[in-house]
């Protein structure tokens, strides 16, 4: 499990703080809520592909590599992250877009992350994906660019969601244990939003590795739940493997909850937006519209509902993002209280 033994570039806050969300817990009037702050990892508003990132762009730097290219949505948290940090190391950056949502809207598709991408030095290009597989044409792209300039192009998939991507989150499952036991906090579950699978394979992978005993719960984003889960489960495999210790997770250790999604991908959703409103008034934490809100709209039905009991304590893992709230302003109703004249 010595994770110094694959190639890390450190460029990461860590540890992220972990901090009691007294104001939400009491509102909510359950559990007790915490949260783990990955949107404070640094490196262009952070986020939880920084701790990724910190393992494939070490990889990269490692293969000679001279640019990197990966891909996600539009307004994709990773594509700025991947563009701060390869502007960091000193490499090119291109990014392939994909139109998930088909949104004609100018700040969706100019501000927010994809005004990031761009100051960061990053190339873009958009892609209608509909029944494409993004990371097969993420290949075909950057293939095309090394048979015509002989660049040593760098791959990073959708996500950063792969085994060398996921030990980022088999390092922050051992920083928060030692977190929870310098506090000496007995944590019940940890819950967060899930996508490309990534963190939370690589979040199981630690905490069974380290025989932790803590329940872990993906909001889904975007897939159906035997879809996600056998997506966790496929790469928690790899990533075990890798590590050296197969057999770790079991398929029954993988739970994705998945009524959280609402419309679809990249669509803000009622519960969202309360979410937002919620820990932005009361905490004065900022979530995104994709994922870490459709996390905590997760989180605060679960609390409301009995799922999560009170006196429980519960850590939520705040994944970033809120740098692409500055493309969903469409979504958000104003009252009083945001902006508008009194009647």
């Amino acid at each position: 499990m010595l994770l110094s033994r694959y190639p890390r570039h450190f460029l990461a806050h860590l540890p992220t703080p972990l901090e009691r969300l007294d104001r939400l817990s009491k509102e909510l009037g359950g559990a007790e809520i915490w949260i783990k702050r990955d949107d404070c990892t640094g490196l262009s508003t952070g986020g939880n592909k920084t701790r990724k990132l910190e393992f494939l762009m070490g990889e990269a730097i490692l293969e000679g590599a001279d640019m990197v290219m990966t891909q996600g949505a539009t307004q994709s948290n990773h594509a700025r992250q991947t563009a701060a940090f390869a502007a960091k190391v000193g490499m090119d950056c291109h990014i392939l877009l994909e139109d998930r949502t088909g949104s004609n809207n100018l700040n969706y598709n100019h501000n927010g992350n994809v005004l990031l991408d761009h100051l960061h030095g990053a190339t873009t290009q958009k892609i209608k994906g509909e029944k494409l597989n993004m990371n097969i044409e993420l290949e075909k792209v950057a293939q095309s660019y090394r048979d015509k300039t002989g660049r040593k192009v760098y791959t990073v998939p959708g996500g950063g969601s792969n085994p060398t991507g996921a030990l980022g989150y088999v390092n922050a499952a051992f920083e928060m244990l030692a977190q929870f036991n310098e506090r000496h906090l007995k944590i019940d579950h940890i819950i967060h939003a899930t996508g490309s699978a990534g963190t939370q394979a690589g979040l199981m992978v630690g905490l069974k590795a380290m025989n932790a005993q803590i329940p872990l719960l993906g909001i889904g984003t975007n897939a159906p739940k035997d879809k996600q889960e056998a997506k966790i489960f496929a790469l928690a495999e790899k990533t075990a493997e890798k590590l050296g210790c197969p057999g770790v997770v079991a398929r029954s250790d993988v739970t994705a909850n998945t009524d959280y999604v609402g419309e679809g991908y990249g669509v803000p959703s009622d519960g969202g937006q309360e979410a937002i409103k919620m820990f932005a008034e009361l905490e004065g934490i900022l979530l995104d519209p994709v994922y870490s809100a459709k996390g905590a709209a997760g989180l605060i039905d679960l609390v409301r509902t009995g799922f999560f009991k009170k006196g429980e304590k519960i850590v939520f893992l705040h994944t970033g993002g809120s740098t692409g709230l500055f493309g969903y302003d469409w979504a958000f109703d104003m009252d009083d209280r945001w902006g508008q004249p009194a009647a």
